[in-house]
């Protein structure tokens, strides 16, 4: 069946414009409710926990997807402001029977979008998604008035959350004599992650932490580290730790004001666990930079790169049994601490491989120099097949010669435009350049031509 809302990450869009709409949104609610009622145990209502971020048009998706669900006679427990990660394990720890998100993570204010966790705090099986979208179909009716759904506030949601994040850092340690500039974006962790990292020992000082409704993500946190750089130089901590919107995502910056991505994390965290043990393989993408993968594999540590997108990165995982996976923009699983990407979770893994290391961020990745990357889009028309292009296909050959081993091409379409990008890296930045754009005039010459 093909998705009609659903995309790799839950629905997401510009609020006001379908899907997110109150009225959609409510029918969301019903047919999500009737679906996980048909899949609940026999004993006992059916209970969902809803979660969301900071932006204004939360409360009124949430009162929609509340009424959803009633409308179907499932409960609703409401945790308010709270990260994603934070709704995966609440609702397994409270083994209730689905959690939503209401967030669109790194998005601009004027969007959002609903995610979806099933009981054991993963995200929900294509199969359960389709059903909704089935359903979504039907039309929307409601149960009788004794089988109505009620809705009550979860107390203390960011307390256990709290004490979760803080149990996944090794015991033998803390977090005494750091000085931390925690950037929460005006974002889901605005009240929980300077909570977290003081409450280790961290001295800290946080930035982005005043959400007002529309300032998400706007000029700070993960997508926008330039205020955290500033912030670490000018109260001289030890390092800064951005999140994003819904704290899933993470960047770190070091008391130099060097900002380590994704890619770079992935790398320290795989080298720590492997000093502790065996690591039997580590997820990146199509995004990740080669000198990673060259990297680990110095290390003896298997490299298997997935599609852009946590979901697929943790398919890769699930699939071979591996516990440890990321995105170049910061999505990290540490699959032994939690069932999906965790922001606060992985920087204190990050701060307990220091810890064990005894040594700064930059040490730990001596000799790993990424690659330059360039990318062109080049515009194209809708449902260009690229691949058919032979003239492109004989100039990606020629340049993989040329660069014998030591870069890569990477050419993917845009699923939200009419875009080819075209990306070469290269241990040389004027070689990266001059071979994506060799074959971005290639693709322009056909299209033009």
């Amino acid at each position: 069946m093909k998705r009609r809302y659903f995309g790799t990450d839950g629905i997401r869009g510009t609020v006001g414009k379908t899907p997110i709409t109150p009225d959609f949104v409510l029918r969301l609610g019903y047919a999500a409710g009737i679906v996980l009622a048909a899949n609940a145990p026999a004993s006992g209502r059916p209970t969902v926990l809803i979660g969301k971020d900071t932006r204004v048009s939360g409360y009124m998706l949430e009162a929609a997807l509340e009424a959803g669900f009633a409308a179907a006679g499932v409960d609703t427990m409401l945790a308010g402001p709270m990260p994603t990660a934070a709704v995966a394990y609440l609702t397994r720890a409270l083994r209730l029977n689905a959690g939503v998100v209401i967030s669109a993570s790194h998005n601009p204010y004027q969007d959002n979008g609903i995610k979806f966790f099933s009981a054991d705090g993963n995200k929900l099986a294509d199969r359960i998604e389709a059903d909704i979208e089935r359903q979504l179909d039907e039309p929307m009716q409601c149960v009788a008035s004794e089988e109505l759904g009620k809705a009550r506030r979860l107390d203390d949601a960011a307390g256990r959350y709290i004490e979760f994040c803080k149990s996944t850092f090794p015991n033998e340690y803390d977090l005494r004599g750091l000085k931390l500039v925690i950037d929460c974006a005006h974002g889901a962790a605005y009240h929980i992650a300077p909570h977290v990292f003081h409450e280790l020992g961290a001295e800290v000082i946080a930035i982005g932490n005043q959400p007002n409704g529309f300032n998400i993500n706007d000029g700070y946190g993960a997508t926008a580290p330039d205020n955290l750089v500033r912030a670490v130089q000018a109260h001289r901590a030890d390092l800064g730790i951005a999140l994003d919107g819904d704290a899933d995502r993470l960047q770190v910056v070091d008391g130099n004001g060097r900002l380590f991505n994704g890619d770079e994390l992935l790398y320290v965290l795989a080298k720590d666990r492997l000093r502790q043990g065996e690591v039997s393989g580590v997820v990146g993408t199509v995004m990740t930079n080669m000198a990673i993968e060259l990297a680990l594999q110095s290390l003896g540590v298997q490299f298997v790169r997935a599609k852009v997108g946590d979901r697929y990165v943790l398919e890769q995982l699930r699939t071979r049994g591996w516990l440890l996976g990321a995105e170049s923009s910061g999505h990290i699983l540490c699959l032994d601490k939690h069932t999906t990407g965790d922001g606060i979770i992985s920087a204190l893994q990050v701060l307990a491989a220091l810890k064990r290391a005894q040594q700064p961020l930059a040490r730990l990745l001596d000799g790993v120099d990424l690659f330059p990357q360039h990318m062109i889009n080049v515009r194209v028309p809708a449902g260009y097949d690229w691949q058919a292009n032979a003239s492109l296909q004989s100039e990606c050959s020629q340049i993989e010669r040329e660069l014998a081993g030591a870069g890569r091409i990477l050419i993917r379409a845009s699923g939200t435009e009419p875009v080819l990008r075209v990306m070469v890296e290269a241990h040389q930045a004027d070689i990266a350049t001059q071979c994506a754009e060799r074959l971005a005039n290639t693709v322009q010459s056909e299209v033009s031509g």
